[in-house]
């Protein structure tokens, strides 16, 4: 049976002692006492059968085997610290947010930086899975995407037609049914909001000739913006091409959508972190809906 190793405690009174050269200045950063220290570190040299340093009128100095044996041990303490590090964050240093892949993708992957550089103590963890059961528990912030169960929307929820200006460069917009007709559509599936039901909306005829289906609305925009075809879209998502000029609306109507992404703040640990990532997410949304989507 192995021997047991001397408890840490021991090994950290010796670095740190040997650092300083000193037992005083170790027990003020260890928040010990000097003769705690002096007494740890003389049971570790009774452990060891050596004496690791020498005792002088004036101070300390490490022997021999002291000096053989400090790098050995700053190592093993050096990578104890790495190990735990990722551990000791306190809760209100870690924000976790769940949201959808297209509101990651379109918002927080090109704008999260700005909300992180007045708060340099605060780490911030995306998930962007479908929520199991409790995971609610492990989250402070969630966007999701679905029917309107009484939490604040982000943005107004609309649809909108898009699609890349290279695409409709020799149309005249807003298109007309039968110039529409022309070009492929692309939509998202597993919403409510398909276009056999939102055709007549926009003014359109429900038969479209081609359709690419996708399962994301953050796709679809993508899809719009390499000239793929029309995007059937949220406006939510299509908000940041808009705004850069990379897709254009090709109707002006934004009739409301059945599905849409609401935001929520779980109370308990991070509300004030939660609520100050909702407001600044909100106020994104807001200046580009100003900007670049009729009311």
């Amino acid at each position: 049976m192995s021997q047991s190793l001397p408890p840490l405690g021991w090994f950290r009174s010796f670095e740190c002692a040997a650092q300083h050269q000193s037992f005083t200045a170790a027990a003020e950063e260890l928040g010990l006492t000097q003769s705690a220290v002096s007494q740890q570190i003389r049971l570790l040299e009774s452990r060891l059968g050596c004496r690791l340093f020498d005792r002088k009128p004036r101070g300390i100095t490490l022997t021999d085997d002291g000096r053989k044996l400090l790098p050995e041990i700053s190592r093993a303490i050096d990578a104890l610290r790495s190990a735990t590090e990722p551990y000791e964050k306190s809760q209100t240093e870690l924000l976790t947010i769940a949201t959808s892949v297209s509101v990651a993708q379109w918002y927080l992957a090109p704008q999260l930086n700005r909300f992180l550089a007045d708060r340099p103590a605060l780490d911030v963890r995306l998930l962007t899975t479908v929520w199991p059961d409790g995971l609610a528990d492990s989250t402070d912030v969630q966007i999701r995407f679905g029917a309107d169960e009484g939490q604040p929307a982000l943005g107004r929820n609309r649809l909108v037609l898009v699609a890349s200006p290279a695409l409709v460069a020799a149309e005249k917009l807003p298109l007309r049914d039968a110039a529409f007709q022309r070009y492929p559509l692309i939509q998202a599936v597993g919403t409510s909001d398909n276009w056999v039901n939102c055709a007549h909306q926009f003014g359109f005829g429900a038969n479209h000739p081609s359709t690419i289906y996708v399962d994301s609305h953050g796709l679809s925009v993508d899809l719009a913006r390499a000239g793929s075809g029309i995007a059937l879209t949220s406006e939510l998502i299509a908000l940041p091409l808009l705004a850069s000029g990379d897709l254009v609306l090709v109707s002006p109507i934004t009739p409301a959508a059945v599905d849409g992404y609401f935001i929520n703040a779980l109370t308990g640990r991070n509300a004030a972190p939660g609520q100050q990532f909702i407001a600044w997410l909100q106020e994104h949304v807001d200046r580009l809906m100003q900007t670049c989507v009729p009311k």
